[in-house]
């Protein structure tokens, strides 16, 4: 079972219903018991870095987030929780990430683009793992976002994504990994990540 981490600020339902539709049993919980129970955990979110982390805090989710994600067990950050992972943003100055990854989350430069950037962009792969097994070069995600995950080691970059600058679209440190796009938006190439995910659980 995967649980899907609910702090009241995440895109739950559309990520639950990705997981139905392949088959894989997904739990919404607010429930730290069930989270540590799970073989797999996902963190959603949509909205800001500084909004995110408060109501992580004040759910009081964040010491079964970090021990899930210390247990060695699959656990992805999915946009807004892609960004929760790494150690803070420019988008909550002061405010303290979640430390699971080295790096820094920065606004999207200004280079003559829409911001936020919205819509479907390409994937470029730069590091093997399970999670991008049989993604193509040409794999295209949907993304929504105005600030963007930079992380301070190479080595956890899985694949990189330009808008005006090239930034961090997926990593992994371990067993905890993260994507700036949303899958379960991204038609069959998203089902391909989160079926990746899905079979690291079992």
């Amino acid at each position: 079972m995967i649980a899907i981490i609910d702090y009241q600020a995440g895109n739950l339902r559309s990520v639950e219903l990705a997981f139905a539709r392949l088959g894989v049993p997904a739990l919404v919980t607010g429930d730290p018991a069930a989270i540590a129970a799970a073989d797999g955990a996902v963190l959603p979110g949509v909205g800001a870095f500084a909004e995110a982390m408060g109501a992580m805090n004040r759910s009081g989710l964040i010491p079964a987030i970090r021990a899930f994600a210390a247990s060695g067990r699959p656990f992805l950050g999915i946009c807004l929780g892609m960004q929760a992972l790494f150690d803070g943003s420019e988008e909550g100055t002061g405010v303290a990430g979640l430390s699971l990854i080295p790096g820094r989350v920065r606004r999207l430069p200004d280079c003559g683009l829409k911001i936020p950037h919205m819509g479907w962009n390409s994937l470029r792969p730069v590091k093997d793992s399970p999670l991008t097994a049989g993604m193509p070069a040409d794999t295209y995600a949907y993304f929504v976002h105005s600030f963007a995950c930079e992380a301070e080691r190479e080595e956890d970059v899985l694949a990189v994504t330009e808008y005006g600058v090239p930034f961090h679209s997926m990593v992994q440190r371990g067993a905890v990994m993260g994507v700036q796009f949303h899958p379960e938006k991204s038609g069959a190439d998203g089902q391909r990540i989160l079926r990746n995910f899905a079979a690291m659980t079992e």
